[in-house]
């Protein structure tokens, strides 16, 4: 029973923190949404990731109180709060969200995702994720690219439009070039190269370089590694059951010369950004090797001789 025990109390902690929280999020949203003065929207920006960041603080909190997950956190000694980032990630399960939140909350900009344009409109989620400065994308499929070739383009101007509000707050924004979340069979059927990673995409970390390279001072490269052969579920780490978490996080240098091609057009800037995509996974894949089989070393020290 204890798993299940120790998950309800993360739960209902974790569901009235976010409905304390909520409340004055909520309040000054609105504030926000009907004040003329640029300089009054900044401060209820400020004021909502403030919320936002102590939302984060509590859920942390709840997890250390009632679970035994140790977070190795590694590579934190150059995190600032006053510069922009872009983070790059591996994506393997739900419990990768946590452990974001245990690594950069309070230490960088609270992070931030590009949401489809469509999700603004979700009753109450949509207005907490406008006024947390959430930037919505517009993306044309190519079929609809090919039938109205007059909007090529359009989606990037909205994009960049979106992203005006960044030059006058820090931002940490969030990618995870694989698209989608690490699993065994979608490697198998990718055919992937690699030995822990998913194939990444490197179409959509050039939008976002594109929409907002310039504005940035700093690409966080993130390596999530958890024990065992699986990934496991959040189920995992609400009852108690996941031991530990590894986040390695490299501060790498952005190079300007990536956020000015044309993807989408340019062949030669295609295989470039390409190529760069191709090599920082190649090292990632290396460094989860490394890391997982430090992890068995740890295990065979401390296991008892027979």
């Amino acid at each position: 029973m204890r798993p299940f025990l120790t998950a309800a109390s993360v739960l209902l902690l974790a569901i009235a923190n976010t409905v304390i929280m909520i409340i004055p999020l909520m309040a000054i949203a609105l504030l926000k949404l009907i004040l003329p003065s640029q300089s009054l929207r900044r401060a209820c920006s400020i004021g909502v990731m403030r919320i936002a960041e102590a939302w984060a603080e509590v859920t942390k909190a709840i997890f250390g109180w009632l679970t035994p997950t140790r977070w190795d956190i590694r590579g934190l000694e150059k995190l600032r709060r006053d510069t922009s980032y872009l983070i790059i990630s591996n994506h393997q399960s739900w419990v990768d969200i946590p452990a974001l939140l245990q690594t950069f909350n309070r230490r960088t900009p609270y992070f931030k995702f590009f949401l489809k344009s469509e999700l603004i409109w979700i009753p109450l989620l949509g207005l907490a994720f406008w006024a947390l400065d959430y930037p919505f994308m517009k993306r044309y499929s190519k079929a609809k690219l090919d039938k109205y070739p007059h909007l090529k383009g359009k989606d990037l101007e909205i994009t960049k439009a979106a992203c005006e509000k960044f030059k006058d707050l820090p931002v940490a924004i969030i990618n995870y070039l694989e698209g989608t979340r690490f699993t065994p069979a979608k490697h198998a059927e990718q055919a992937s190269p690699y030995r822990y990673l998913l194939k990444p995409k490197a179409g959509g970390v050039a939008f976002v370089m594109a929409a907002i390279g310039h504005g940035l001072d700093a690409i966080l490269d993130v390596t999530i590694v958890y024990p065992g052969e699986r990934a496991p579920g959040f189920w995992a780490l609400i009852s108690g059951q996941l031991p530990e978490v590894i986040i390695d996080v490299r501060v790498r240098p952005l190079d300007p010369s990536l956020c000015d091609g044309d993807y989408q057009n340019d062949p030669a800037f295609r295989a470039r950004v390409q190529a760069w995509v191709s090599d920082l996974w190649a090292e990632k894949d290396a460094l989860i090797a490394s890391i997982k089989g430090e992890g068995v070393t740890r295990l065979q020290s401390t296991s008892p001789r027979t």
